[in-house]
């Protein structure tokens, strides 16, 4: 069975999006460690799952990168690998890869992890990968931590869940990755 695994900035306070939606808290300098760590959880996986408000920022960003940019190679991942968006009120979004998932989240997301080939990959946004905790869908949480407190903003917590950690990882950014499984 494939994992379901999460890629997600978040604050030192918690919060994964200022309370407007806002990302102009996030570390953007990478070092070589870290854009190693990215690359491994992006060939170890052939889907991005993601929630249908974040997905025409993220399709656009991607897609525009042009090839003389540094982030030219991994733009070609992010554009090459399916993505699949879950939504309950469209059924089609323009990009390359890119399909609508109109079904029940559960189910859907089930049969994605019961197919062939390799992980499964989230990358946001909170209300989404929200509702995949509470389902307990996602099988390796992997938090980059910003060295940034906002004091306010989006969650993706909503109740009270138990993790193991297995690994953390801090980088000369400033950034510390904590990788954790359900309890």
């Amino acid at each position: 069975m494939r994992k379901l695994k999460l890629q997600m900035q978040i604050t030192v306070d918690g919060f994964v999006a200022g309370p407007e939606g806002q990302l102009d808290w996030m570390t953007w300098g990478m070092d070589e460690k870290a854009i190693a760590f990215i690359n491994h959880l992006i060939d170890t996986s052939d889907t991005i799952l993601m929630g249908r408000k974040m997905t025409p920022g993220f399709v656009t960003y991607w897609e525009s990168v042009k090839p003389d940019s540094a982030e030219y190679p991994f733009a070609q991942k992010m554009v090459g690998t399916p993505k699949v968006v879950f939504s309950r009120t469209i059924s089609h979004m323009d990009g390359k890869n890119v399909r609508v998932e109109n079904r029940p989240l559960v189910e859907a997301v089930n049969e994605l992890k019961a197919g062939d080939g390799k992980d499964l990959l989230v990358y946001g946004g909170a209300t989404f990968v929200s509702s995949l905790i509470e389902n307990k869908l996602i099988d390796e949480l992997n938090l980059v931590v910003n060295p940034i407190a906002i004091a306010g903003g989006m969650r993706i917590f909503t109740s009270r869940v138990p993790f193991k950690l297995v690994a953390s990882t801090a980088y000369a950014t400033g950034k510390v990755v904590h990788t954790y499984t359900p309890a």
